[in-house]
C-alpha cells in the first residue's frame, strides 16, 4: 500500500510538473513589448465581443502616451491603490498572495484581490477576468516573464496605457480627457486619486459620478500618495529593474 501510494504521489507530481511546464512553454513572448506598444489587449477584445453580443457598436477610446507624459501624481496614486510593493517584488507579491489564499480558505470564498500591477498587466494583455486556477497560474507565470524582460518603468507605462477606466475608456490619457478634459500630464493629485480609486471596478464606479464609496477611496489614496515615488527614467535599460 505504501509503495502504491508513493507511485500515485509521484505520478501526480509528474503530471503537475508537466502541466506547469506546458503552460510556461505556451506563454506569449513578451520581449516585443520592450519597444512595441500593443495595438489591442485581451480585455479590449472581450469588451468588443460583449458589445457585439448585445447588439451595440464596440467603443474604444485610447490615446497612447509616453511615460514622461503621465502625471507623477497618477503614478503615485495607482501604486498606492494597486500595488504598494511594486518596486520591491519581481512580479508577484507573495506576502499579499498568501493573505489572499488564507482569507479565501477561512471564508470559503473566491480569492480576493492581491494581484500586483504586473499581474494585472498580464491579465489585461493576454488573459480574461476569470478566476479559475489555471488562468491564475498563467497570470503568475506571465507576470514573472514580464518582470524578467521589462523595466519597472516600462511595465508601469504599459499598464497606465491599457487598463480599463470606464465603458470603452482605455488608459490614462483617455481617462484624463474623458473625465477632466485635460491631458494625463496635467492631472492634479485629487484627480489622480479619483482615477486610481476607480480601478477597482471601472465599469461600476465612474469618476464622472463618484459614489460615496469612491470618494472615500479617493481620500484614502490621497492621504497615502506622499509615501511613494514613481520609478525614474533610466536610459539604456530595456529589461530588468530600473
Amino acid at each position: 500500500m505504501v509503495k502504491r501510494l508513493l507511485k500515485v504521489t509521484a505520478a501526480a507530481a509528474a503530471v503537475g510538473f508537466a502541466g506547469v511546464a506546458y503552460l510556461y512553454l505556451s506563454l506569449p513572448d513578451v520581449r516585443p513589448l520592450r519597444t512595441q506598444n500593443p495595438g489591442t489587449t485581451a480585455f479590449m477584445e472581450l469588451r468588443a465581443r460583449e458589445a457585439d453580443k448585445a447588439g451595440k457598436k464596440p467603443r474604444k477610446v485610447q490615446y497612447w502616451v509616453a511615460y514622461e507624459r503621465i502625471s507623477p501624481s497618477l503614478k503615485r496614486a495607482v501604486i498606492v491603490s494597486e500595488d504598494a510593493a511594486f518596486f520591491s517584488h519581481e512580479g508577484v507579491d507573495f506576502d499579499e498572495l498568501e493573505k489572499s489564499f488564507q482569507d479565501s480558505w477561512a471564508k470559503g470564498k473566491r480569492m480576493r484581490g492581491g494581484s500586483t500591477i504586473t499581474q494585472q498587466l498580464a491579465k489585461n494583455l493576454y488573459l480574461s477576468p476569470s478566476r479559475n486556477p489555471v488562468r491564475k497560474i498563467e497570470e503568475l507565470l506571465i507576470a514573472r516573464r514580464l518582470e524578467a524582460e521589462l523595466s519597472k518603468r516600462r511595465i508601469l507605462e504599459l499598464y497606465l496605457n491599457v487598463i480599463e477606466w470606464g465603458d470603452g475608456v482605455w488608459g490614462a490619457e483617455a481617462a484624463a480627457r474623458t473625465y477632466f478634459q485635460k491631458p494625463a500630464s496635467a492631472l492634479a493629485a485629487d484627480e489622480a486619486a479619483l482615477l486610481a480609486a476607480a480601478i477597482i471596478n471601472p465599469r461600476r464606479y465612474s469618476p464622472a459620478r463618484p459614489s460615496k464609496y469612491l470618494l472615500r477611496r479617493q481620500d484614502l489614496i490621497r492621504q497615502r500618495m506622499g509615501d511613494v515615488e514613481p520609478p525614474p527614467v533610466v536610459a539604456g535599460n530595456p529589461g530588468g529593474h530600473p
